[in-house]
């Protein structure tokens, strides 16, 4: 059982008189608090660290943590130049990358992202998953690539990652068609379903179609991504994590709750609905701390890692005896 965090990286999440800088003794502090990753999220319509500059910066300033995106759209870079990227951060951290992609969603989160990007919306998800090959196609030593989008030849010597084949790369959504695709092509699969019925019902989808595809089931890591606010006082909290779902998403927390994983209360309420995720068989838990300074984001931090060893102890007793 993993259990990580995201970064704050975007300024959504910063206090007035926050210092970007301490975003890397914050990931070493989360370190040493038991928390088994470091994720970074990436877009260009808030203002944020870049996220594989962040990894980049976190890579040699920790020593154990997973380093990951949660997620990285790779339409938005070069997709040669990303593939060095990444085996760079991968080649910096000795082998902890895990790289979670996604196409964009339809409307302000996703949309205008191809614009800037000067790309087109359409074969979005055509071009995610023929970037992915490309990536590990040059990951293993390619010299050239012939796909419907992506046509090179005579490709120079690539930056080779820390493992053989590359760091594993996992796919966000949980649509039938993205299912299905995470089965056939992705080493695992971060959504973030408001209800855990239906991320058991995705798994078993998503593993059903890695079967299907010649693959074992246990090939897909189930992992999940969850907003979560501690509070003993639960009317403060649900207030605090409207102020988030406003400042960091631009809608209030009753329609946040609807299309993500939001968990707030006590930490027994916490705790509790962690644990349906879990025994729904989710196994990496990203959580993302809905606060909104850096001081707070410590103290949520702290409060969520007291939860780590209880969250682990579901997870063995959901695996059953051996």
């Amino acid at each position: 059982m993993d259990i990580g965090v995201l970064l704050p990286t975007a300024t959504a999440q910063w206090g007035a008189a926050d210092d970007p800088r301490e975003l890397v003794p914050f990931g070493r502090q989360a370190e040493r608090l038991g928390f088994s990753s470091l994720f970074v999220n990436d877009s260009l319509i808030s203002p944020r660290i870049e996220a594989l500059t962040m990894l980049a910066a976190l890579a040699p300033a920790t020593e154990t943590v997973t380093l990951g995106t949660a997620a990285l759209m790779p339409f938005l870079r070069r997709p040669v130049q990303a593939a060095q990227s990444l085996a760079s951060v991968d080649l910096l951290s000795g082998g902890r990358l895990v790289v979670t992609v996604g196409a964009g969603f339809p409307g302000r989160f996703g949309r205008p992202l191809y614009a800037l990007s000067e790309l087109p919306w359409e074969k979005r998800f055509a071009r995610l998953d023929e970037t992915v090959a490309l990536w590990r196609a040059l990951w293993d030593g390619a010299d050239s690539f012939h796909g419907e989008i992506h046509r090179f030849t005579d490709i120079p010597p690539a930056t080779r990652p820390y493992r053989a084949g590359g760091p594993p790369v996992w796919l966000g959504g949980a649509t039938p068609a993205a299912l299905a695709r995470t089965g056939r092509s992705y080493d695992g699969w971060l959504p973030y379903p408001p209800d855990p019925a239906d991320y058991a019902t995705g798994l078993r989808q998503a593993r059903r179609a890695a079967v299907d595809a010649g693959r074992a089931a246990e090939d897909i890591t189930p992992a999940l991504f969850v907003s979560v606010r501690i509070d003993d006082d639960a009317e403060h909290g649900r207030r605090a994590t409207d102020a988030y779902a406003r400042a960091t998403y631009g809608m209030p927390l009753e329609e946040l709750e609807r299309i993500q994983a939001v968990v707030t209360g006590s930490a027994d309420q916490v705790l509790r609905r962690l644990d349906r995720y879990v025994a729904a068989g989710a196994r990496h838990i990203v959580v993302r701390l809905a606060a909104l300074d850096l001081r707070t984001q410590r103290e949520q931090l702290e409060r969520i890692a007291d939860l780590i060893p209880a969250v682990r102890r579901t997870a063995v007793h959901a695996a059953g005896p051996r």
